[in-house]
């Protein structure tokens, strides 16, 4: 018997020798084709380089490429686990040329390959060819010497094949196995071609013409190969066996499940079994590939391939987590050909544990009230749709799951029931939001996000990627196309930009294509919280809806972003270790340049805090550790000691970012909920230096600092402002701070001999008796009024008391000018106040003075105003307001 492991390697290493590069398999999340969920055909990683778009690895090339079809158009997981050859996952082996070979020696390859390698009967082989390629027909003819009847023409588009209406295109030719005639079926063509006996192995697709809708409208001048042969059935032929699940993977991975559950692979257990299996795989591969489980997206499909999976072990009995426990198994079969699953197995082995955990909790409940719909349905029933949309709403049990349950009793789903009980939800939820006091003009995001779902973000692990237009707004409403000069919001079905949230700004960057557009994003939003709008100017050509793209995040920027986004974390946990327990995090804005950091703390932050803080968080960054990612659910991720961050709103699971070093029981410096991006290790960010300290509200302060190269252009700033004082101090930078502080000094010292000079002089230089010669009668009233130039307002009430001890009865007023601006002052003696209030006369001054106001007792007030060189007015207004009280 050959193994699954011996083919791959035959059928690469026999391409190798006929001067094909080997290519490792691209990641099951598409690059080059942005319309796929994910890679489904061996050739979807050269599109580009077949259209041109991009220079080929090599002139020949030859891969195992990772495949699954569990989404869209090209959805097998229905019959996954019911059928010979249906899988979520697959290997397709394939060779390719770029214009270099073509149908003879693609022929030549595969028939030897197949006759002469790995020695299969010709007998039990025959070919098909599209109806009119005479010269395919005449090539295998001499090659093999089959009689017509075995070299069938076909006049479907079974054998010719498109990349799409427009692009390459050309005709198959598919090569069959004949499994034998005690399995029934027909040839390829025939009334009985659906049976089992005769089964596709490999397809030669020879790209000959190009097509514009539809339509062929030239010969491609490089004509080109793309073949692609499922592992999985040609290991089958090779082993002897009609069916996939009997080839040696499959019967490793079935023999593993048997032995964890303690149930053989027998009657009506052998298709959970087969289920398991298939999605071990799919599941495994799809996360060592990056995709991790969600409610959206590539994440939702991943996760309805787990759950029914582990639907599958609760049917076999599993009364604990299965899934992870398989994991080992996987990587003994099939971690050698693919080290990523090696690589990625902790994490693998984790998600599903976790995953599996969450979902039996809420599995019973399902189960039961299923049970109870249908406890008086027999074989031919129908579920109605409203309890199947309850399974989905309340349980997670996606609709094809419910279907897969009540399968073996033969009960079907009221697909239309589901559908439209889907379609009130989110009519009220249309009804909601519009209710919610949003503007009018921004129902445009509704309409997007209700007609294509959310936006997939794939910034995680990377700043570039393609997509494809989903919608384009303009001036608050959707239009089909916009040109160059047009300011628009653009919509991708995925992307790698940020958009803004969790106190996160948005990314900028550009997208474009090789056709000549060029569109600015200035910044990413997200309207709803589950869309990702591309906001800026097309600077060349156009767009339309449709059009596939690359989108391209300025990297530089987001490096900073991310720099700034992680040094939060830390100062968080710095602060908490400095301050207590009770410092949490009240908001933030992180931006390329700089962040800021509000938090809880009664009172201002000393030198010595800040001081050690910024220590402590430089000294993680030194440390230079790996920042780790984990998907949780919220509970376990807070009762894992992860800090939840002010004002976000978490979903069934949540990102846990864990960085610095590790200390107490294992836990890292920082553990945080944070769905945003972050550096890779905590080294990247840098520096962090704090630049300013101040209050926001009562209990609460902010913290704004820089990172990176913004943190060392502020520390040369101030070093050079440093030389500079010193330079015009005359001495060096190290005695600078000595030298100020002695000046600062002798400036109180100054300040403080010319206050008492002024206060000398407000006493007339020579004493009380000068003072007194100046006072008037007004009235009866006794009355002393000053202006004086230059004295600090803190000196007019002292001078006050002063004047009114000395008048015994009287009311004095002094008006001190600086900069312009007058202060007013006011005092009446004790005696008088039932007559005359200083608050009224001071009010009366500080009006004359352009100013409002002013306050204070009965005896003593002060205002202010801005126009000074109206201070003798002032002095009048109090005059007369005393003239009206004595007349």
């Amino acid at each position: 018997m050959t193994s699954t492991n011996d083919i791959r390697r035959s059928f690469l290493d026999y391409f190798a020798s006929h001067e094909h590069a080997e290519v490792a398999s691209a990641p099951l999340v598409p690059f080059s084709d942005p319309t796929l969920m994910f890679v489904n055909a061996g050739m979807v990683p050269f599109k580009n380089a077949f259209t041109g778009l991009e220079t080929p690895p090599a002139q020949r090339a030859t891969s195992a490429q990772k495949c699954v079809r569990a989404g869209g158009k090209h959805n097998d997981l229905d019959n996954v686990g019911y059928t010979a050859r249906h899988h979520t996952f697959f290997e397709m082996l394939g060779n390719f040329s770029f214009g270099d070979y073509f149908k003879e020696q693609a022929i030549d390859h595969a028939w030897t390959l197949l006759t002469k390698e790995w020695g299969l009967d010709p007998e039990r082989l025959l070919v098909t060819v599209y109806h009119t390629d005479d010269e395919a027909f005449d090539l295998w003819k001499k090659r093999t010497g089959f009689a017509d009847e075995k070299i069938i023409r076909i006049p479907t588009k079974d054998n010719f094949w498109a990349m799409g209406s427009d692009g390459p295109c050309g005709p198959c030719s598919e090569i069959f196995y004949d499994h034998g005639d005690h399995i029934w079926g027909g040839p390829p063509g025939s009334p009985e071609e659906d049976g089992d006996r005769f089964v596709e192995i490999w397809n030669l697709v020879f790209m000959q013409y190009t097509q514009e809708n539809d339509e062929i409208v030239a010969d491609l001048p490089k004509p080109s190969i793309d073949t692609g042969m499922g592992i999985e059935r040609v290991a089958a032929v090779m082993q002897g066996v009609h069916d996939n699940y009997d080839t040696d993977t499959f019967k490793n991975l079935i023999a593993a499940s048997e032995s964890l559950t303690g149930v053989k692979a027998e009657g009506d257990r052998t298709a959970s079994h087969r289920v398991i299996a298939d999605h071990l795989r799919s599941t495994s591969f799809l996360m060592a590939d990056g995709v991790l489980p969600s409610n959206e997206g590539r994440g939702y499909v991943l996760r309805r391939i787990m759950r029914r999976a582990m639907r599958h072990a609760h049917l076999l009995g599993a009364s604990e987590p299965l899934m992870h426990r398989l994991v080992p198994a996987l990587v003994t079969e099939m971690g050698q050909a693919y080290p990523e699953l090696v690589r990625g197995q902790p994490l693998i082995q984790e998600v599903l544990e976790r995953e599996e955990t969450q979902f039996r909790r809420t599995l019973d409940k399902g189960l039961k009230l299923l049970d109870e719909a249908t406890e008086d349905m027999g074989e031919g029933g129908t579920l109605d749709g409203e309890t199947a949309f309850k399974l989905y709403d309340t349980y997670g049990f996606p609709y094809d799951l419910t279907e897969d349950a009540l399968r073996s009793r033969g009960i079907g789903v009221n697909k239309d029931g589901f559908d439209a009980a889907m379609a009130q939800q989110k009519a009220a939820a249309r009804a909601a939001w519009k209710g919610s006091g949003q503007a009018a003009n921004e129902e445009v995001w509704f309409d997007i996000a209700e007609r294509e779902g959310s936006t997939e973000f794939t910034g995680y692990s990377s700043t570039t990627g393609e997509a494809a237009i989903i919608a384009i707004v303009k001036d608050g409403a959707e239009v089909q196309s916009a040109e160059e000069g047009d300011d628009v919001v653009i919509l991708t079905n995925q992307t790698p930009f940020y958009g803004e949230s969790g106190g996160q700004t948005g990314d900028a960057g550009r997208i474009w294509t090789p056709e000549g557009l060029e569109f600015s994003v200035e910044t990413t939003n997200k309207p709803l919280g589950r869309l990702h709008a591309h906001a800026g100017a097309i600077t060349k050509g156009t767009v339309k809806i449709g059009d596939a793209v690359h989108l391209e995040v300025d990297g530089d920027r987001r490096d900073r972003i991310r720099a700034n986004h992680s040094a939060t974390h830390l100062l968080h946990a710095a602060l908490r270790n400095r301050l207590g327990g009770h410092v949490t995090q009240k908001g933030s804005l992180v931006s390329d340049d700089r962040f800021r950091f509000d938090f809880s703390h009664p009172k201002p932050l000393s030198e010595e805090d800040i001081a050690a803080v910024e220590a402590e968080v430089n000294e993680e960054i030194r440390a230079n550790e790996q920042v780790g990612t984990r998907l949780m659910t919220p509970d376990d991720a807070v009762a894992a000691g992860a800090l939840a961050l002010f004002g976000e709103k978490y979903g069934d699971e949540v990102r846990v970012l864990s960085m610095g070093r590790k200390g107490g029981e294992g836990r890292n410096y920082s553990v945080e909920l944070c769905g945003g991006t972050h550096v890779k290790a905590t080294g990247d960010i840098g520096i962090f230096k704090v630049v300013s300290e101040s209050a926001v509200s009562s209990g609460v302060r902010r913290i704004e600092a820089l990172t990176g190269e913004a943190a060392r252009q502020w520390l040369v700033a101030r070093d050079e402002a440093v030389r500079a004082i010193a330079s015009a101090l005359k001495t060096s930078p190290d005695d600078a701070r000595t030298r100020v502080m002695a000046l600062i000094e002798e400036r109180k010292r100054l300040e403080k001999d010319l206050a008492e000079a002024k206060r000398a002089l407000a006493l007339g230089g020579g004493g009380a008796a000068d003072v007194a010669a100046a006072d008037e009668d007004i009235g009866g009233l006794t009355f002393s009024g000053q202006v004086i130039a230059g004295l600090d307002p803190k000196e007019l009430r002292p001078l006050l008391d002063q004047a009114k001890n000395r008048m015994g009865s009287g009311v004095a007023a002094i008006c001190a000018v600086n900069d312009g601006k007058g202060a007013f002052a006011v005092a009446v003696t004790d005696d008088l106040t039932d007559r005359l209030s200083a608050v009224d006369l001071v009010r009366a001054g500080v009006e004359a003075l352009g100013g409002k106001g002013g306050g204070g007792r009965a005896d003593m007030a002060q205002g202010g105003g801005p126009d000074g060189s109206k201070a003798d007015a002032a002095l009048d207004a109090v005059r007369q307001a005393l003239a009206k009280v004595s007349a």
